[in-house]
């Protein structure tokens, strides 16, 4: 299995909103593989979001397991159908994206978040998050809502920054 192929700027497919998982068959348990395939094999990729692989359902994987900031954390998630039904505080913190190689930027994101979701075979759960995993989550969600991080800068010319190495 191969990876897929990550869209980036200024790709206007990446702005499309995504549509609702309504049929958990056996072609979406396939490309949530593929999809986490292709998280994997993209540089310090915690999140990724189906729109991200010109796939426009609301469908996205989130893994803070593996980083600098690791707990707290839910492990490696599929979320489908994902929303946040609460949310509370905001914190400026740097964020990056597969979709946008060559920069990061400061991005306000609420600190502690209840989401709703289900899984890649249709079961319910809810998550309490906050922190990094929190923080992940919002931007994987406004991907499906076709947002990019760059969207959400309080400033081009002071909170976006060219990226020095991709970690």
């Amino acid at each position: 299995m191969k990876p897929l192929e990550i869209l980036t700027i200024p790709n206007e497919q990446l702005k499309q909103e995504s549509e609702t998982v309504t049929c958990f068959d056996a072609e979406l348990q396939e490309f949530v593989q593929r999809l986490e395939l292709t998280r994997q094999h993209g540089p310090g990729a915690v999140g990724i979001a189906a729109p991200q692989v010109g796939h426009f359902q609301r469908i996205a994987i989130v893994d803070c397991s593996v980083t600098r900031k690791p707990v707290p954390n839910h492990g490696n998630l599929v979320l489908i159908n994902p929303e946040i039904t609460h949310w509370d505080g905001h914190e400026i913190g740097r964020e990056g994206c597969l979709s946008v190689p060559d920069y990061t930027g400061n991005v306000i994101r609420a600190t502690r978040i209840r989401l709703k979701t289900q899984d890649a075979h249709g079961e319910e759960h809810e998550y309490e998050m906050e922190g990094y995993e929190a923080r992940a989550v919002q931007h994987e969600i406004d991907h499906l809502d076709g947002i990019l991080f760059i969207d959400r800068v309080v400033s081009r010319r002071t909170d976006l920054f060219k990226r020095k190495v991709y970690r």
